[in-house]
């Protein structure tokens, strides 16, 4: 079975090859952004498909919107930017004796192939059999990680100085209920040599958008919806 060719920016005609230039060099290249997003209808389409819990109905769609989001699948190779043609998830875990481990995900198109897979792999996680086995030169993933303590409003990660991490870092917090609505915190952490506060703004809004028609994400064997931001 052959495969494609890895793809790569053409970083000399590329519009954003000064600020690459520019933000690549700097001690700390990461920003950070922290938002709320309304969740109340997510809940009730995770309830209806019952094809997994709400936490991977976040994760899925969140995975889904980096994948049709070329930005959040840029990362560093040498001096070139690979273009990953998919990337999927990695994300911590909470064991049950204190300590955390990680799980990893694939993206698929549906929520249910998606979910049945990824319950396993945090479980396998959460119970210990799978070891703790940071995986730091996998490339092709987001971050992800989950506060359900705290409904924060600011977040920063842990961060490797002498390693050059491109990987975007999504963290999401307690969900809380303000009269008929529920909000979920979302942290988005990305490299300022990659994307800017465009890039972060449009995948937040596409974020917040299919929170507007989450059956349309969770459906049995659906793909994607088109593309939209809150507005459209």
């Amino acid at each position: 079975m052959s495969h494609a060719p890895p793809r790569y920016l053409d970083l000399d005609t590329w519009p954003r090859r000064d600020a690459f230039d520019y933000f690549r060099g700097f001690d700390k290249p990461y920003f950070n952004v922290c938002t709320r997003v309304d969740v109340t209808r997510l809940k009730q389409a995770v309830a209806d498909t019952q094809a997994g819990s709400l936490t991977l109905a976040y994760y899925f769609i969140a995975l889904r919107l980096a994948n049709l989001h070329e930005a959040f699948r840029y990362r560093f190779e040498g001096q070139r930017v690979r273009v990953h043609a998919v990337v999927g998830g990695s994300t911590t875990v909470l064991r049950d004796d204190g300590s955390f481990g990680f799980a990893d995900f694939d993206d698929q198109p549906g929520f249910a192939a998606f979910a049945a897979p990824a319950a396993a792999a945090i479980e396998a996680s959460r119970d210990g059999r799978a070891p703790f086995a940071p995986k730091p030169d996998a490339q092709a993933c987001i971050h992800y990680t989950t506060l359900p303590w705290l409904h924060f409003t600011s977040f920063s990660h842990a961060r490797n100085w002498g390693r050059e991490d491109a990987i975007p870092k999504l963290a999401f917090g307690r969900i809380d209920v303000d009269g008929a609505r529920a909000w979920l915190p979302l942290s988005v952490e990305v490299h300022h040599a990659l994307m800017d506060g465009l890039h972060v703004g449009r995948y937040v809004q596409a974020f917040e958008a299919a929170m507007l028609e989450p059956a349309a994400w969770l459906q049995a064997g659906s793909v994607a919806p088109t593309l939209r931001t809150v507005g459209d």
